[in-house]
């Protein structure tokens, strides 16, 4: 088994955490809930963007559910033990959910820019069927790279320290405790994670960019929502990636304040995105609304 040291071992923090990541763990569940509830029983909410937001969504729950419900649980434990295989477990759920999460934004952007750029070819070009073969390779992209990560880790040998200086299981502390040399392992993650992190975030900035630079060169009034929208999406895809670049694209160093680089990620990031790319839509908040009325 491997001991969670958490993000603080000072009672009345741990507490303190404890009411906040409850409070942002029910806002994510309740959040994305209503959205998923929303978009699915209203049939005006069937384009190609709406159904990305729903699996959005979808992989915000597993995301935040692989880490949260574990970390409430030792934040009120004496002793944050768990189990090898749980842990490998909580890596692998991880990695899947959060890689399927970083190529799913990076399709919504491919998303928003074929409808601001192209608006005359957009359902031509984002069909439903295109759209699920999209969801599909972002689930089966996602569970490539989290095997990847699981593999290289549960054949390390661990025989020594079992102490992790976080709150919950990730590649790099714990590949650090095996009894070998794993600078080749280090150097195979880092290119497995990190450069899917950096490369999806490049390939953000770039669609990004290129609807910045469509919106200036048509002044109207519609362009300019659109750099409002896509400036808070921006925002939170910053809040997301850079974090993941921070922590995986470095092996062979680890600094203390790691597990809270990684919150961002694993916290802040699902509570943000409900908020940004769907609870400000006009016509998502309608459908809510009407939605409240049948069921009152």
């Amino acid at each position: 088994e491997f001991i969670l040291l958490g993000l603080s071992d000072r009672r009345e923090l741990q507490v303190l955490f404890f009411t906040f990541f409850f409070l942002g763990y029910v806002m994510v569940l309740l959040a994305n809930l209503l959205i998923i509830v929303t978009v699915r029983t209203d049939p005006k909410l069937s384009s190609p963007m709406y159904f990305l937001l729903c699996n959005l969504s979808f992989i915000d729950i597993c995301c935040t559910s692989v880490t949260s419900p574990r970390m409430l649980v030792d934040l009120l434990s004496q002793r944050k033990a768990i189990a090898f295989e749980d842990c490998i477990a909580q890596l692998f759920f991880l990695h899947f959910v959060g890689a399927s999460e970083m190529f799913l934004l990076t399709v919504m952007a491919y998303d928003r820019y074929t409808a601001i750029c192209k608006p005359l070819h957009y359902m031509a070009i984002m069909s439903r069927q295109v759209c699920w073969l999209l969801v599909s390779a972002c689930w089966a992209g996602g569970f490539l790279h989290s095997i990847v990560q699981t593999l290289l880790t549960i054949q390390l040998p661990f025989c020594g320290p079992n102490t992790i200086d976080n709150y919950f299981c990730d590649v790099h502390p714990v590949i650090r405790l095996a009894c070998t040399d794993t600078n080749v392992t280090e150097w195979l993650m880092a290119s497995n994670s990190g450069l899917i992190s950096l490369v999806c975030f490049l390939v953000l900035v770039t669609s990004y960019t290129f609807i910045l630079v469509t919106i200036r060169v048509r002044f109207t009034e519609g362009y300019w929502k659109a750099l409002s929208t896509c400036a808070s999406h921006v925002m939170v895809v910053t809040l997301f990636f850079v974090p993941c670049i921070f922590i995986y694209l470095r092996p062979f160093s680890t600094f203390p304040s790691d597990k809270h680089v990684c919150v961002i990620y694993t916290v802040f990031s699902p509570v943000m995105n409900p908020l940004i790319y769907t609870l400000r839509n006009n016509e998502v908040k309608a459908s809510m609304w009407k939605l409240w009325k049948r069921c009152r």
